[in-house]
């Protein structure tokens, strides 16, 4: 059981992360004062279809990342941006459920008008770096709004803290964040996995852990999407493992081959791309992780800032 705030009973004080990991629990079903979903959001369930084609897909992701302007576009100026036909934008728009291109222009405008997605860039002011941090607020503000259900992060988050062993995988640039999920996931998880090269390398570890008893991977895909990240989550599917994703596409091929896809917008101003939301997302997956079996965290974070403490891991602030 654990010792209540206040009452040590003869053990040292918890330390300050064991602090936040208490006061900071995901409640599930708590009260949010603005719970509507943002542009970004409503796109994404608007665009969710199985069967949409690899050009429909392009004219989607199109519309997510564009839009403020794209929502005014005739089918002509949209067609060149995406750099499809007319006719496939009409068919898009059928294959979304609206009787033609018009129809689905006036929803886009609707949510555009409505929203709070991303402004355009000709309304940025400031130099560039500060355009780039315009962006990646526009991001956390879409991450704030999808998170405004937090079932779905509950739910997964036990998952994976339920896994043992746990594999996480970020194959290229995803690599880093895979690392900090991975390293703080040990605090608090008896055995996770990292992958971070691809290939047999790869599937070989995916095929242990599912023979020592794993059931979920954490898998990070972001740009520029490798083939390999689709070919170990295919390979993790086809052993019986279930993935959960973070990524900045929720349509696509690696999206689609996971259980559980979390979709967050990346900074993509400046040569190489910025990641505050889907760092935010793995913080969120962590405290999840937390939050499901209270006593394991507890204890896990005690035994380390002994460890810690004993062999001086840290400078004292």
């Amino acid at each position: 059981m654990l010792t209540p705030v206040g009452d040590t009973g003869g053990a040292s004080a918890p330390s300050p992360q064991q602090a936040r990991a208490r006061a900071s629990a995901i409640t599930s079903g708590r009260s949010v004062p603005d719970a509507r979903p943002s542009p970004t959001c409503q796109l994404r369930d608007l665009f969710d279809r199985p069967r949409l084609s690899p050009g429909q897909r392009r004219i989607a992701q199109y519309l997510i990342e564009h839009l403020p302007e794209a929502a005014f576009l005739s089918i002509t100026d949209l067609a060149d941006r995406v750099g499809v036909s007319q006719p496939s934008v009409t068919r898009f728009a059928a294959a979304v459920g609206f009787g033609g291109y018009p129809a689905l222009r006036e929803r886009l405008q609707s949510i555009a008008l409505g929203g709070r997605g991303t402004a355009p860039a000709e309304e940025y002011r400031g130099n560039e770096l500060q355009a780039a941090v315009d962006a990646e607020i526009a991001n956390l503000t879409n991450l704030r709004h999808d998170l405004a259900d937090v079932d779905r992060v509950i739910t997964t988050g036990r998952a994976l803290a339920g896994s043992t062993p746990l594999t996480v995988l970020g194959l290229r640039i995803s690599g880093s964040l895979a690392e900090y999920f991975a390293y703080a996931a040990r605090r608090v998880h008896p055995d996770v996995r990292l992958v971070t090269r691809g290939g047999t390398v790869a599937y070989d570890a995916l095929l242990q852990s599912r023979a020592a008893g794993g059931s979920w991977v954490l898998a990070f895909s972001l740009p520029r999407h490798a083939h390999e990240t689709l070919d170990a989550v295919r390979v993790a599917r086809g052993a019986g493992l279930r993935v959960a994703l973070i990524t900045d596409l929720a349509l696509g091929p690696v999206a689609d081959a996971a259980d559980v896809t979390f979709a967050t917008g990346t900074g993509s101003r400046l040569v190489f791309d910025s990641y505050a939301a889907p760092g935010v997302m793995c913080a969120a997956l962590l405290q999840a992780m937390t939050d499901a079996d209270p006593e394991r965290t507890h204890a896990r974070l005690e035994g380390y800032e002994q460890v810690a403490d004993q062999h001086q891991f840290f400078l004292r602030d």
